[in-house]
């Protein structure tokens, strides 16, 4: 068994702009990457860039699902799914799943940072797609050495 970081949040948007907002570089710029090779497509090799790294990391793209679901590599010990469902009202929920280490006491660490990590990355998604407001800017730039 594997431990499994994820998080999940409700956003006031359609599932088809939430879709967008991931797969698409061009809007994720403004919540979580400073820059992206390609839109998301299943099967595909992109490769992001962060505004508080140096370098390029790749993203080996699994399975792409219309306004549904989205899966990828990023780290080689690790799996990637983000879920959406589409609510009655409108609304969007999201749900970020991370599996691949192992259950021990690093395992266990790496699980707690990955669910920080993503719970920042839903928040600001939902800032920027909900309000246009760009929480990221800046407030990672105390991790630059």
């Amino acid at each position: 068994m594997k431990v499994t970081a994820k998080a999940s949040i409700g956003i006031q948007k359609p599932i088809e702009e939430i879709f967008e907002g991931i797969v698409n570089p061009e809007i994720m710029v403004n919540y979580f990457i400073s820059k992206g090779s390609g839109r998301m497509e299943s099967g595909k090799e992109i490769y992001w860039e962060f505004p508080e790294f140096d370098g390029s990391y790749p993203v080996s793209v699994r399975e792409i699902r219309k306004d549904e679901y989205i899966s990828f590599v990023w780290d080689p010990d690790s799996f990637v799914e983000i879920k959406l469902e589409s609510l009655t009202n409108g609304d969007t929920v999201v749900r970020v799943f991370e599996e691949g280490h192992q259950p021990d006491d690093e395992g266990i660490k790496w699980a707690i940072g990955q669910s920080e990590g993503w719970a920042n990355f839903l928040a600001c998604m939902k800032a920027w797609l909900e309000y246009g407001i760009h929480l990221r800017k800046g407030a990672f730039d105390f991790m630059k050495s």
